[in-house]
Order: structure tokens, then sequence, then C-alpha cells
């Protein structure tokens, strides 16, 4: 079984920053790559992030491309998601998700778990 927990979410200004994390215990092994997508209440998912360490590949989704940061601790089985200059249209529910490692760029069709996810809120 898969277990994925996202946590970190919060009321955040516009231009803030907040850093969620994921528990993953699937970083023991290279059989899965990590990804962060979003959902905002009537909108469909948006991918924000994917990591492979097996594959060395990172994407990140436009919208967030020199603003979030994905990176993992393979000591504590842990994803981060450093998100900086936050604007309220990055409000939503973030999720980490198990992706197939090969998935690239198109890693919003090849994720397989994800767990509960955290609410971000940004106010402007």
């Amino acid at each position: 079984e898969v277990q994925l927990q996202a946590s970190g979410g919060g009321l955040v200004q516009a231009g803030g920053a907040l850093r969620l994390s994921c528990a993953a215990a699937i970083l023991n092994s290279y059989d899965w790559a990590i990804a962060w997508f979003r959902q905002a209440p009537g909108k469909e998912r948006e991918g924000v992030a994917f990591r492979s360490e097996r594959e060395g590949t990172t994407v990140y989704g436009d919208s967030v491309k020199g603003r979030f940061i994905i990176s993992m601790d393979k000591a504590t089985n842990t994803v981060y998601l450093q998100m900086n200059n936050l604007q309220p249209e990055d409000s939503a529910t973030y999720y980490c998700a198990a992706v197939e490692n090969a998935a690239g760029t198109r890693y919003m069709e090849f994720i397989r778990y994800w767990g509960l996810g955290t609410l971000v809120t940004v106010s402007s």
C-alpha cells in the first residue's frame, strides 16, 4: 500500500511563501516518482511539479515555474514543495502523488496514488 500525506498548508498573503511536506514511504525505493498537483473549487486538477529520482527528471507546471521548488529528503522519506511569491490564483488544495517514473511531462496522466491534501489560501 502506498501512503502519502501532505501537510503544511495555511493562509498567507500575496507575495508570501509556504513549504508543503509530504510523508512518502515510497521514497525508500526508486519504484515511484513523486508529483504535486492542486485543485481549486470548480476547477480541474492542475499539475504543479514532478520529480523522478530514478530518471533524474524534474518538471514544473507553467504557472509555477520560477516560484515553486520540489525537493526530496530520502533520509526522512519526505518530499517538499517550496512555494514562493504566492498569488491568490495559487489558492487550492494541494496533493502529493505517486507517479510512474517514466511519466515526465505527462505526469498528470500517470498518477497512481495520492493522499489527503492540504489547503493553501492566498489572500490579496
